[in-house]
């Protein structure tokens, strides 16, 4: 069961992740033709293209990418259903609760386990990156990702000796932030 448990886990992390970060990419207004644009538009183009053909225009059109969010919940609400049904919850939730409570409380816990790892994600790939290929494509992007995490971190921590260690106190506070959301 906890290998299913963690195959379940592990294929939502990917498409609401993936739909998140197009969320994210979108609404920082970046280009999708440069990498993980086209990855992501690929793997979430199945549920986010109907969306938007059913949106009514303003939230198409709306600076947040509306479709895209839409699609990350439905995801999670589809991961918190199948989550329900492999711990045999039925009409009582695993906790004790009615599965109309239950149910949006484990999407919305998801949800925010997914921005907290995936930011964690991105973040270790951007530190990897600047240590081993600091003129790679995509630390251009990924610098752009996380800029609006970062740049308040750095204007109250100077750099140490030239090194910038925002993005190592930026993963401990995501780490923090994991541990007290279980």
């Amino acid at each position: 069961m906890s290998a299913l448990l963690f195959l379940l886990d592990t294929l939502f992390f990917f498409l609401v992740g993936a739909a998140l970060l197009r969320t994210w990419m979108n609404t920082r207004r970046m280009r999708m033709v440069q990498q993980p644009g086209p990855f992501v538009m690929a793997v979430t183009n199945w549920i986010v293209q109907p969306l938007r053909k059913s949106l009514p225009r303003a939230w198409v059109q709306s600076k947040l990418d509306v479709a895209s969010f839409i699609a990350a919940s439905l995801l999670a609400l589809a991961y918190s259903a199948a989550w329900h049904t492999l711990l045999g919850a039925g009409l009582i939730g695993p906790t004790g609760a009615s599965p109309l409570f239950s149910v949006p409380f484990v999407a919305l816990n998801f949800m925010l386990r997914t921005v907290l790892q995936g930011l964690m994600v991105l973040a270790l790939v951007y530190v990897v990156l600047s240590w081993v290929q600091p003129q790679a494509p995509i630390q251009y992007t990924l610098g752009q990702l996380l800029q609006p995490l970062l740049g308040p971190i750095r204007r109250v921590l100077p750099t140490i000796g030239g090194v910038d260690l925002s993005v190592l106190l930026l993963i401990v506070l995501l780490q923090v932030a994991l541990i007290l959301i279980g």
